[in-house]
């Protein structure tokens, strides 16, 4: 009697479907708190306002968002002429406890140093990114095709060479399984494929809306919108940084903590 591969071929295309039955992680949140400049409470959250060279920048903490966390930020221009307002000029370098300055492990001696992202340039990416999930649906669709022939030819054989009942039954109820694996598997192949175009139509919207984007500020106006920080998962403090180009820079210091979030069961 031959050994059937049906088992190895059960464990590859299972895999993502046992996926769905692990244990969900504890959620870790990141939290901000301004410590630095003039700071009050509006409506239950800390505010910071500082100004340099006519330059006024007020800030918060909105929420972690995904890759980073938000900061929702006022600029206001007190000088007497106009000022370019660019969200990539918000720069921070992280620091540890002690609020020196964290070190890159991969790189000896690099300090870790991050800028905020820029909608323009992100909104530019998001076509290649949906472009980038379509192909890999297309793969997967190909991949499962693959594995249904497989597991056809397969049953053909195994119900071809089964020399008794008990055998056939047994291979009868293998096969089964694979055919419900590869089922499921498409079915997380393409709910993948909805959840990831939903958070990139999210992240246009972001984007588009909600991020502060780059404009001329004339005298006596202010805009406001959202800053996205990268995270940095060790640092225990940011100290953020705002720079108008040969007119100011105004310096933010934020303490960051990591926050356990229980899930609730449904």
């Amino acid at each position: 009697m031959k050994t059937s591969s049906l088992p190895l071929f059960l464990l590859l295309i299972g895999l993502p479907a046992s996926l769905l039955t692990g244990c969900v992680p504890t959620v870790m949140t990141h939290r901000l708190e301004p410590i630095s400049g003039d700071l009050a409470t509006i409506d239950g959250r800390v505010v910071t306002k500082a100004e340099r060279d006519g330059v006024g920048v007020v800030a918060s903490f909105e929420r972690e968002d995904m890759d980073f966390v938000v900061l929702d930020v006022e600029v206001k221009n007190h000088t007497s002429h106009s000022i370019d307002v660019n969200p990539a000029d918000f720069h921070f370098t992280a620091l540890d406890a002690m609020q020196d300055t964290l070190k890159n492990s991969n790189s000896t001696g690099l300090l870790i140093a991050r800028t905020a992202a820029n909608p323009t340039y992100e909104m530019g990416r998001m076509g290649m990114k949906r472009k980038l999930e379509e192909k890999r649906l297309k793969r997967a669709k190909v991949i499962n095709t693959i594995l249904l022939v497989a597991a056809v030819a397969s049953d053909v054989s195994a119900t071809s060479s089964s020399r008794s009942y008990r055998e056939w039954a047994a291979k009868r109820v293998s096969h089964d399984v694979a055919y419900q694996a590869i089922a499921a598997k498409r079915v997380i192949d393409h709910s993948t494929f909805s959840n990831r175009m939903q958070r990139y139509d999210y992240e246009e919207y972001r984007w588009r809306e909600l991020a502060l984007r780059e404009n001329a500020l004339a005298s006596g106006e202010s805009v406001r919108g959202f800053v996205y920080l990268p995270k940095v998962l060790g640092a225990r403090y940011l100290a953020i940084r705002y720079t108008v180009p040969e007119q100011a820079s105004v310096p933010l210091l934020f303490k960051q903590e990591l926050v356990k979030n229980k899930k609730k069961r449904r």
